[in-house]
């Protein structure tokens, strides 16, 4: 494993979530094969299981998703689009990925009003948790770095190039391209009418159809956020249809070395320090994992009784959170949609 990769990997916040594939022999399920795929890749790991008729090898296909995403959106790549921009190279005209994560991301900004903001990049970087080196951070530096952040800074021309109204505005998808690729992989075995099929990619997931060889739906476990070493499941639940993401501070942050200090890797892009609050983790439904994974990081950063007031307001999301109380004592909240999902464990 490189040093990239290892730091890569470090950078991921989310509930590591753990796809569970039990497969046995039934009626329906002898006529079909399972397939899968499994590696490495966007700095984390990747598995996927479709089943088919027949046997299938979309291996080079799925390394050119991975590939086509990394050339557009990665800021780890000193020759991705993405790099580029933040280079100041204004001649760049972006892909069809590239112009996709942007609209959506621009739609949950809206949504979010602000929470979710592709230009804390500049932040994520000088608190210590991007490529770039960290800087000593006080209100003095965070105020200097405030005025580059607000994605309502940066558009996208009708001749697909991006325009900042400063040069030095840094853009960073990283919070929702992860989400972006397992949606990309989902349309191409769709295109290749694979009807059931879960694909994970460092924790979060696409479910579509079920475990047709076993006769039962696909099901997922989601890790307790209070492990910040090793792992337990927090809960089971199933995934069909739908697109699950998560965020969360418990693994991903760094104690300063001088004043033992510890900072979490959630940054909020309207006060521009870390958010050491007391939600402990977030895992989001949707219908994409895009939107699933920028509302997951969205969902960090805002207070957690705003956070209930989107979700019971919004039809389009169910969501799971796990928060700290008055006391300090680990609580729940579930919607309707997502506990109808969750599994019994004595069941």
């Amino acid at each position: 494993m490189t040093d990239l990769l290892k730091f890569m990997m470090n950078r991921l916040g989310f509930f590591l979530i753990s796809a569970i594939f039990v497969f046995s022999c039934s009626p329906e399920g002898s006529k079909l094969v399972r397939n899968g795929s499994a590696g490495g890749a966007l700095g984390t790991s990747y598995s996927i299981i479709y089943l088919s008729k027949e046997e299938q090898d979309f291996q080079k296909e799925i390394d050119s998703v991975f590939d086509a995403v990394n050339k557009s959106l990665s800021t780890y790549l000193p020759d991705s689009d993405i790099s580029k921009i933040n280079g100041g190279d204004t001649t760049v005209v972006v892909d069809k990925m590239f112009k996709e994560v942007f609209e959506l991301s621009k739609k949950v900004y809206r949504n979010t009003d602000g929470y979710f903001d592709p230009t804390v990049g500049v932040l994520v970087n000088a608190w210590g948790f991007g490529p770039s080196p960290s800087m000593k951070m006080d209100s003095t530096a965070v105020d200097s770095l405030l005025t580059l952040v607000g994605f309502e800074k940066v558009n996208l021309t009708k001749s697909n190039r991006i325009k900042k109204t400063d040069s030095n505005i840094y853009l960073d998808f990283n919070a929702i391209a992860k989400g972006y690729a397992i949606d990309r992989l989902a349309v191409f075995l769709d295109e290749k009418e694979i009807s059931d099929y879960l694909i994970e990619v460092g924790g979060e997931l696409v479910g579509k159809g079920e475990n047709r060889i076993k006769g039962k739906p696909w099901v997922v476990g989601i890790d307790d956020p209070q492990i910040e070493e090793g792992r337990r499941l927090k809960i089971l639940m199933q995934l069909k249809d739908r697109a699950l993401a998560s965020s969360g501070n418990y693994r991903k942050f760094r104690i300063d070395s001088v004043t033992g200090k510890k900072y979490v890797h959630t940054i909020d892009p309207k006060s521009g320090f870390t958010k050491n609050g007391n939600t402990l983790g977030t895992t989001v439904l949707a219908n994409t994992c895009g939107e699933a994974d920028a509302y997951a990081t969205a969902f960090m950063a805002m207070d957690l009784q705003d956070v209930l007031h989107f979700l019971d307001t919004t039809h389009e999301l169910d969501a799971y959170i796990v928060y700290l109380n008055e006391t300090g004592e680990a609580q729940e909240f579930m919607t309707p949609g997502f506990k109808d999902l969750v599994l019994d464990p004595n069941g």
